[in-house]
């Protein structure tokens, strides 16, 4: 604390008004000191909004991604299944197509051993037909 020496009407007034002007001095720098820092956290708190925003946008963006790479990855699975159902329709179908075919040639080959085993049967009685022709024109010679 400062003191003060005494004059003839109480304190020297040249020192209490340099105190004065001291005290007044100290406190406009700290006003100004407190105005540059409500300044900068004014500053600070506009930053921080920004960035607040900023993340906002940016979780949004991350979200909606993410749902977008959801979506795809379902579209995707339900395409794959779609193209696997098609595949396995198109197959049974090829399958049912040549076992057809195959079942086709199978009767067709069958009938074709009944006729070569009827043909071979009819050549045969007809080779025995003009063998016994033959032998019937031996016997009538002699």
């Amino acid at each position: 604390m400062r003191k003060f020496d005494k004059s003839l009407y109480g304190y020297n007034v040249n020192e209490v008004n340099a105190f004065v002007d001291d005290v007044v001095s100290n406190v406009d720098d700290m006003i100004t000191k407190m105005k540059q820092k409500d300044m900068e956290i004014d500053r600070l708190n506009k930053e921080l909004e920004h960035y607040k925003k900023m993340d906002e946008t940016l979780n949004r963006a991350v979200t909606i991604a993410e749902e977008s790479s959801q979506k795809y990855q379902n579209q995707s699975i339900n395409e794959s299944d779609l193209i696997i159902t098609e595949a396995k329709k198109n197959a049974n179908r090829i399958i049912n197509d040549a076992l057809q075919k195959a079942e086709k040639y199978e009767e067709e080959a069958q009938r074709t051993r009944r006729n070569i085993i009827v043909y071979k049967r009819r050549l045969k009685d007809l080779i025995d037909q003009q063998a016994e022709l033959i032998n019937d024109i031996d016997k009538v010679d002699l």
